[in-house]
């Protein structure tokens, strides 16, 4: 555009010559301008997809671990279960034997009455909040579970 102006204004031709050829050097040098902005572009989208994906398999280690752990913990529980249980069934043994009476003082009867009712009560509530933290860490930890509720944002405050 610059150069059909130039020419149409009139001047010498060698005048409007070396006008046209400053315009194309600056288009020329805006043309380079670019050309290297684009490469630095590429250069750093290179660099981030390559930090993303070492990232991701990062991620997918961390998530192999906590699957791990969690099948640890399953396990743990389900032998701490099974102990309680040989352990609830060794005391009901002994409070109903005669001879675990006689073996077993008054005060000894009571603690361990106490006692198993105590250790049971508390392996419910370890068993319940463990069910909720492991529900808890299974959707943070489960991307695809991530949804994002609307209908809160709806609710007039007063």
């Amino acid at each position: 555009e610059q150069g059909l102006q130039l020419l149409e204004l009139g001047g010498s031709v060698e005048e409007d010559y070396i006008r046209i050829a400053r315009c194309f050097e600056a288009t020329r040098r805006r043309c380079c301008r670019l050309e290297q902005d684009g490469h630095r572009a590429r250069e750093q989208l290179a660099r981030v997809e390559a930090e993303r994906a070492a990232l991701e398999v990062k991620l997918k280690h961390a998530r192999n671990q906590v699957e791990v752990e969690m099948k640890k913990r399953h396990r743990a529980e389900a032998e701490l279960e099974k102990q309680e249980r040989k352990l609830q069934l060794v005391l009901e043994l002994l409070m109903r034997e005669p001879w675990g009476n006689e073996a077993l003082s008054r005060e000894q009867c009571s603690v361990l009455s106490a006692l198993a009712g105590r250790r049971f009560g508390a392996a419910l509530a370890s068993v319940r909040r463990s069910s909720a933290v492991e529900e808890s860490c299974q959707s943070l930890l489960s991307h695809s579970d991530i949804s994002y509720d609307h209908t809160e944002d709806d609710v007039v405050r007063s």
